[in-house]
């Protein structure tokens, strides 16, 4: 079983940063892949970036590609996304999730409660 805290979100101003932190407690953090994925109000959850099990490979969303960095730290059960350039339409509730190599939510199996980022115009 795994457990996953999300921390960092907040309200800033379009063209700021924010550093999402999501902390994980339980046996298996350091054996998947880890997943940020957002939910604006009225849309569904989508992918936003994802690392594997040791850090090397990382993929992004279109959409946060060049402006977002995922990172981990196995030794710290912890892993980051930096958030720079934030735009309105980066507003949305944010969650962590461990699992397997992916950007599909389904192949996810564990969740954090979320953290909400809300950018202002």
């Amino acid at each position: 079983q795994v457990q996953l805290v999300e921390s960092g979100g907040g309200l800033v101003q379009a063209g700021g940063s924010l550093r999402l932190s999501c902390t994980a407690s339980g046996r298996t953090f350091g054996s998947g892949a880890m997943g940020w994925f957002r939910q604006a109000p009225g849309k569904e959850r989508e992918f936003v970036a994802a690392i594997n099990l040791n850090g090397v490979l990382t993929v992004y969303s279109e959409s946060v590609k060049g402006r977002f960095a995922i990172s981990r730290d196995n030794a710290r059960n912890t892993v980051y996304l930096q958030m720079n350039s934030l735009q309105p339409e980066d507003t949305a509730v944010y969650y962590c999730a461990a699992g397997r190599w992916s950007a599909n939510a389904k192949d996810y199996d564990y969740w954090g409660q979320g953290t909400q980022v809300t950018v202002s115009s």
